[in-house]
């Protein structure tokens, strides 16, 4: 099956490429699993184009972006006077992809309350709207994306077992784009033709010495984190010759050589990226959207490695 917007040549590619097609032609749960950044929304759409239901919707919501009291009138909808505010009913994105699939990404931040709702409808393919007792029937493909450890949500009883065995009828797990250098100078060319078309320029050649720098990187924000580099780089860029800013990529990996640990590299990354933009976490040239990352997970990541403008500061003097 050709997939062209999955770009690269690597086998372990080639193992998401077989899953796909695969998966695309049944109607079964698919839990696309993978590190931030790595294109489960991708996937995801491709699983649904291949499939009989492309005619129909693809319907997404990011569990993640949304206050815990929204996502069930997001999924479900409501009718008039369900809350405060809810002046009119509102279709929910089930009813609204009926026939066609819905996509929940980022579901281990789904609330545990809400679990026990989705479940029954997954499998009854029913469910009422918020101030309704009716039930409301629909055909809905169902895909869902994480990139936490279910099955240690599931132990620590924040994720139920019974939802989680029935999202994980058919998993398909994303390589994080360390495990494929090869595909980098592919995926560089790709974001290259895209992004010096939007930007009027005519890139026709990236240094030996700049490739050689993306190759080696280690891209925790993995192809979002590439994908914004190089749209960054092209904007940069005066001429024919890709005028990278690979100094950054270079200083973190001088900074993480020898026994340094992933969660040091991250750190260092993270941590140069946060200065480079005065410690602004959002916005458009904030460090989330440099990284490729959305705010929140860059906010969860800064607290879980310990990073803060403060302890910054202190590790440079340290340092000096």
């Amino acid at each position: 099956m050709a997939t062209p917007e999955l770009v690269g040549s690597s086998p372990k590619l080639a193992a998401v490429r077989e899953d796909i097609e695969a998966v695309a032609a049944t109607d079964c749960a698919v839990l696309i699993q993978g590190e931030t950044g790595t294109g489960k929304e991708l996937i995801a759409r491709l699983i649904h184009e291949a499939s009989a239901r492309r005619h129909h919707r693809c319907v997404a919501i990011n569990c993640a972006a949304l206050p815990a009291a929204l996502v069930e009138s997001e999924l479900f909808g409501y009718e008039r006077g369900a809350f405060t505010g809810a002046v009119s009913p509102n279709t929910g994105r089930f009813q609204a992809a009926d026939r066609g699939t819905l996509f929940l990404d980022e579901i281990g931040e789904l609330p545990i309350e809400l679990q026990p709702k989705l479940l029954r409808a997954i499998q009854e393919q029913a469910f009422e709207r918020l101030g309704s007792s009716q039930t409301i029937r629909v055909d809905v493909r169902l895909i869902a994306a994480t990139n936490q450890h279910l099955k240690r949500l599931v132990e620590a009883r924040t994720f139920r077992m019974d939802l989680y065995y029935r999202l994980n009828v058919f998993p398909i797990t994303l390589p994080p784009l360390r495990e494929r250098a090869d595909d980098v100078p592919l995926l560089v060319h790709h974001f290259l033709r895209t992004y010096g078309t939007r930007h009027h320029k005519s890139i026709r050649r990236v240094p030996d010495d700049v490739m050689a720098a993306l190759r080696a990187y280690h891209w925790p924000g993995n192809i979002r984190e590439l994908q914004n580099f190089i749209e960054r780089s092209v904007v940069l860029t005066h001429g024919a010759e890709l005028q990278a800013p690979v100094a950054e990529l270079v200083n973190t990996r001088a900074a993480i050589s020898g026994t340094a640990t992933l969660a040091d590299a991250e750190r260092a990354h993270i941590t140069s990226v946060l200065r480079d933009t005065n410690w602004m976490v959002g916005g458009p040239n904030g460090a989330a959207a440099r990284l490729g990352l959305i705010r929140t997970t860059l906010i969860a990541k800064m607290r879980k490695l310990g990073i803060s403008r403060e302890t910054a500061d202190q590790r440079g003097q340290a340092a000096g």
